[in-house]
């Protein structure tokens, strides 16, 4: 197992978790004031969430 790659899925599943915190209890984030509406964190679940599961399909291929 690469180290790397360990580390970039544990940061991938992180952020896509956090992203489903934030939909589920409806946290407010505001950038420069401007506010990220709710609707966003659905693509910011499902793109970090592929990206961790091919990097560990990947992963898992090469062993």
């Amino acid at each position: 197992m690469k180290p790397f790659t360990f580390i970039a899925i544990l940061v991938f599943a992180l952020v896509a978790f956090l992203h489903f915190l934030r939909f589920i209890f409806n946290w407010e984030i505001i950038i420069n004031g401007a506010y990220l509406p709710r609707w966003a964190s659905i693509f910011a679940i499902i793109l970090p969430a592929f990206l961790a599961f091919m990097l560990w399909k990947e992963m898992k291929k090469k062993e």
